[in-house]
């Protein structure tokens, strides 16, 4: 399974999201975290259809999106978003 964060430099919350997403990355061992800085990578976040930060995409193996959602999530939610995604 696959996390997507999409951030940005001066966004407050993506960094409660980036402690957040660290800890589910670290109770979920095969879970695999990209984040993505918008200002650099504008062309994904754009064909995401990514409209604030932070938001978070989880992703099956396959590629499927099963959850977004945007703002800092707590950790039950992430944990829960990713349970959709095995």
């Amino acid at each position: 399974m696959k996390l997507e964060l999409y951030t940005s430099a001066f966004c407050a919350p993506c960094h409660a999201a980036r402690a957040v997403v660290a800890e589910a990355q670290a109770l979920v061992p095969a879970l695999v975290v990209d984040e993505a800085d918008v200002a650099a990578r504008a062309d994904q976040a754009e064909a995401r259809g990514i409209t604030s930060t932070p938001t978070m995409v989880v992703l099956t193996d396959g590629g499927t999106e099963v959850f977004r959602a945007a703002g800092a999530p707590r950790l039950d939610q992430v944990l829960s978003a990713l349970a959709l995604a095995v």
